[in-house]
């Protein structure tokens, strides 16, 4: 297992996903691995890897215990980053370890929102669960993403939609969302950031204006257990 220079974010997670929390989640996942959302998740990212011609290398974004380090083909080198040492532990021992494929997979104790990788070093990126959830989906983690892909690069993530049932509709965010119709774009920006509180929710049109770089090449809504999300697969343009 690397490590990543610890920031006040990681620490913050490392603190929240301590070692007792981390075998629960690891527990959890035995548990959903049949369920229809966790299975759909699976097969849509084998999907996405079989966009590629093989071998890939690829990133996985806050990958906890490695929920979904099975579900990948074609892979050569794996990197799974996650901000708590203690998930990485669990990862060392995934969901379905004999069914991974990957030749080379590495661990990194980093934060997804700071720590540096190569320009170019890999082919996909994908991230279940955290993006526009536990963390921010904005314009710094879209420039890094194109700056670690190579060209035809694919980003494949999901985001908490704004619409998901398990966003408590308050007053203020009703009055938001309907005034957010009906604004000029000018005066609903400030509006739409706060509604999505700065990219912790995204929708289609968040993610539309953030990955200008990219050619979106799927985009729409899902609903899990949890919450209604945006399933998006981007292609990274030629610079």
């Amino acid at each position: 297992m690397s490590s990543a220079p610890v920031t006040p974010s990681s620490q913050k997670a490392a603190a929240l996903y301590d070692p007792a929390y981390a075998r629960r989640y690891r527990s959890y996942d035995d548990e959903v691995q049949h369920g229809g959302p966790y299975r759909s998740f699976a097969e849509w990212l084998a999907q996405v890897c079989g966009l590629f011609v093989p071998p890939i290398d690829v990133l996985d974004l806050g990958c906890g215990t490695g929920r979904y380090f099975w579900a990948l083909s074609g892979v050569r080198n794996l990197v799974g980053i996650d901000a708590s040492a203690a998930m990485l532990v669990e990862a060392r021992h995934p969901l379905h370890a004999d069914r991974i494929t990957a030749e080379v997979v590495t661990l990194v104790q980093g934060d997804l929102l700071s720590h540096e990788f190569q320009a170019g070093q890999f082919d996909l990126i994908y991230s279940i669960g955290v993006l526009a959830e536990h963390a921010p989906l904005d314009a710094a983690v879209a420039a890094h993403v194109w700056r670690w892909l190579r060209a035809g690069g694919r980003f494949a993530f999901t985001t908490v939609h704004p619409a998901s049932p398990s966003i408590p509709p308050t007053l203020p965010r009703r009055i938001g969302r309907a005034l957010d119709r009906v604004l000029p774009a000018p005066l609903a920006r400030p509006l739409r950031d706060r509604l999505l509180a700065g990219g912790l929710y995204a929708d289609e049109r968040w993610i539309m204006d953030l990955l200008t770089a990219f050619e979106i090449e799927t985009l729409r809504q899902f609903d899990s257990e949890a919450h209604r999300h945006c399933w998006c697969v981007a292609r990274k343009r030629a610079a």
